[in-house]
Order: C-alpha cells, then structure tokens, then sequence
C-alpha cells in the first residue's frame, strides 16, 4: 500500500484472492475495508489469485483500490513484486523448473479431450481451460496426473494443468518463509475452490460467505478457518475482527 510508511512487523498480512472475494461484496463494503486497509501503518497486502499480470497491473490503478505489496498470481504459479512488477526469481526458480516449459506437451495431452475450451490468455507455467462440467471425463484427469502434472477444478468452469505440488497454498507458504514473516498475523481468504489450498496451509482464514458450496464442503472440521455470514470484502473484514487482527491502536 502507498501510504502511510510501513511499520516494520505487520500486525495483518492479507493473502486474498480477488474475484469474489477482495473483489466481493457491495460497494459501499468495499470502500470500507479498503479505507480501513489504508489508514493502517502495519498492513502487508498480497493478491492470491488466478489472475494474470497485465489484468493486475491495470485493477491497481483504478481509484481507491489498494496496492498490493505483493502478488501471487496464475493459480500459485507467478510471484510479483509490485514495487518493480517483476517476478521474484528466488520463488519462480522452482515452479519454472517444475513445469520445465511443457505448455505445448499440454496442449497436445489434452487437444482431443472432450468438455476443454482453452482459455484464450497465456500463461508462463501452467495451462488453463474452460470446463463442462457434464463432458470431462476422469479419464483426463488421470492423463494430467501420470503426465506429471496437477490439476484444479473450480467454480464447474475453471480447469488448470499446473506443475506438480504448486498452487496458491504452497506458493503462500514459501513466501512467508522466504520473508520471514510471521505465520501468525496471516489471514488468508477465498470463496472458490482453486481456493482450497490456502485453507490447506493450517494458517488463519476466512471462506467469505459467498463460498462455492464446494469449497465448504471441502473445508468442513477446519476449525482455523472462519465460515463468514459477510460476503467478499464484507466477509474479509468480519475475519479480521474475528481472529483480532485489528489495529489495536485505532479500536483503542
């Protein structure tokens, strides 16, 4: 975020996805937790999202929306540093090793299976369709698996190819490590999913209230994560309060 200075140890790290979430929400409830994001000192912001860069670069530019200090972006498979908007070589390194340039071996894997309309934006390490949920069989997934890769369904729209063992969770979690930061003051949040694995990494989060039914399903004993009455960013900022991630300063 632009202003004001950073404090030194955020007291909030954010790591939430946008469609639904961040981006949820009726208007007046997102111009809250925004506001509420800028006027702290102590907030460390990062998008989680499948999401490309060119689509981010132009959200942040629009009025009132906060600057992510950093992004997570393609499904767990890009890493971003908003203050060069250049990729983080010391996280990329692996996924890029992981995937190993197989796009077009994807491609050609998957080029006659029925229910996939690839999806017309390109993407560095990983591969992404459009999904019928009535047509996909699972004998393709299993040609993604012993391929090598993963795969992720969500939404009943969104299928993707990703390098094996990367996706928005572990992505998240090698940040926090190469940061250093401090795993108790991360929330993280999602409503789809391709959310699932942030739920997965055991940190503090919040599935907003207008969650996939899925995704409910799927994270149904985790006691770490809040099941939100608020939707999107109503539901972030319901979070926040829940698990006292507050600013301590101006509740006071």
């Amino acid at each position: 975020m632009n202003t004001p200075a950073k404090h030194s140890t955020p007291g909030l790290i954010l790591a939430t996805d946008l469609d639904g979430t961040f981006l949820g929400g009726s208007e007046a409830q997102r111009r809250a937790l925004y506001q509420a994001l800028q006027q702290r000192d102590d907030v460390l912001l990062i998008f989680v999202t499948g999401r490309d860069i060119d689509f981010l670069r132009e959200l942040v530019e629009q009025p009132g929306m906060p600057r992510p200090d950093l992004i997570i972006g393609d499904v767990g498979t890009s890493v971003w540093d908003t203050a060069t908007w250049e990729p983080i070589e010391a996280l990329e390194q692996d996924i890029r090793a992981l995937w190993n340039e197989a796009n077009a071996r994807v491609l050609e894997l998957l080029a006659d299976e029925p229910g996939l309309t690839l999806q017309p934006t390109p993407f560095r390490h990983r591969v992404s369709y459009y999904y019928d949920p009535q047509q996909l069989r699972q004998e393709t997934l299993r040609k993604v698996e012993d391929a090598g890769f993963d795969w992720l369904l969500s939404a009943d729209t969104f299928f993707d190819v990703l390098p094996r063992g990367v996706q928005k969770g572990p992505t998240l979690l090698r940040l926090i490590e190469r940061l250093e930061l401090a795993a108790e003051r991360v929330l993280v949040a999602g409503d789809t999913l391709n959310d699932l694995s942030l739920f997965k990494t055991g940190l503090k989060g919040v599935a907003v209230g207008n969650s996939e039914p899925k995704l409910l399903e799927a994270i149904d004993g985790f006691d770490w994560v809040h099941r939100a009455r608020g939707e999107g960013a109503a539901g972030i900022a319901e979070a926040i309060h829940h698990f006292g991630l507050h600013d301590e300063e101006r509740t006071a």
